[in-house]
């Protein structure tokens, strides 16, 4: 048993130095764009080495706020995301609603096909999106960066089997007070799901945020540019950027709403993991 014990502490400790290092490994690239956002576009341009000086300025961040079309940038990645998000939270919880609980003909099949979604890439669908939006003429409009967003077969997967993992004795017994379905699935069941639908929503906003390949196709006008095309827009040859500490700050200015809001909701996706391995 003491044998036993030491060889399951010596793998604790070799599990925990590799997830340090890990984690390090991670940060360092991180820690480095924060340090060049830090720094004078000027000093930057003869060495990056001035990174570990101790100057360090706000100039860059101070340009971003003083620059009217990057805050119209943050504005539209903001809206498409939070539309995006509301929706398909929204969605994927009455599909999942209706796939765990309800019986109609075709279920099965209707199921497949939604997880079918998971195996075709966007790059597939790319081109015909494309006309279609083009015949309806919305392009440069949030309807067209919105709508591609709120088909989410992973979202609908998730929460039929979130859904599922709920007792049905808990329907039932609402159903015999008189409740409709509607209302078991608002007031008694959906409250029961709001770890799934935090992991749900964070991940469905960090993939909005962060999208590219849609609004580069679909917004060309500098207008309706969400922040990554539009940052995207502003950047020259890496090697050869005279303005390299505010391209940093650009980054970091991107990534910041994001991590907010993992900050924030990080103990529902702690419950959902875990709830997901008890289960």
């Amino acid at each position: 048993m003491a044998w036993a014990g030491k060889k399951q502490a010596s793998t604790n400790r070799i599990t925990a130095m590799i997830v340090v290092a890990a984690a390090i490994l991670m940060i360092v690239p991180l820690a480095w764009v924060l340090l060049l956002s830090l720094k004078d576009n000027s000093e930057l341009m003869t060495s990056t080495a001035t990174a570990f000086n101790g100057r360090y300025t706000l100039d860059n961040y101070l340009n971003i706020l003083a620059d009217g079309q990057v805050l119209r940038w943050v504005l539209n990645s903001l809206i498409v995301s939070v539309f995006v998000t509301t929706g398909v939270l929204a969605l994927s919880s009455l599909a999942g609603y209706g796939f765990a609980r309800l019986e109609f003909p075709g279920k099965n099949i209707l199921f497949v096909i939604v997880l079918l979604g998971l195996a075709v890439p966007e790059q597939a669908v790319i081109i015909a999106r494309h006309q279609i939006f083009s015949w309806l003429s919305i392009h440069n409009t949030y309807p067209a960066l919105i709508i591609p967003g709120l088909a989410a077969p992973f979202g609908v997967f998730l929460m039929t089997q979130y859904f599922r993992a709920i007792p049905k004795a808990i329907d039932e017994a609402a159903l015999l007070d008189g409740a409709s379905r509607f209302t078991v699935f608002r007031k008694v069941l959906l409250p029961l799901t709001i770890p799934a639908q935090a992991t749900l929503g964070i991940f469905t906003f960090l993939t909005a945020w962060n999208d590219y390949w849609w609004p580069l196709v679909s917004a060309t006008k500098g207008s309706m540019f969400t922040l990554t095309v539009g940052i995207a827009s502003q950047q020259q040859n890496f090697a050869q950027t005279e303005g390299l500490g505010f391209l940093m700050a650009q980054a970091v200015f991107a990534a910041l709403p994001v991590l907010l809001v993992y900050i924030y909701f990080q103990k529902y996706i702690i419950q959902a993991v875990a709830g997901a391995a008890v289960k």
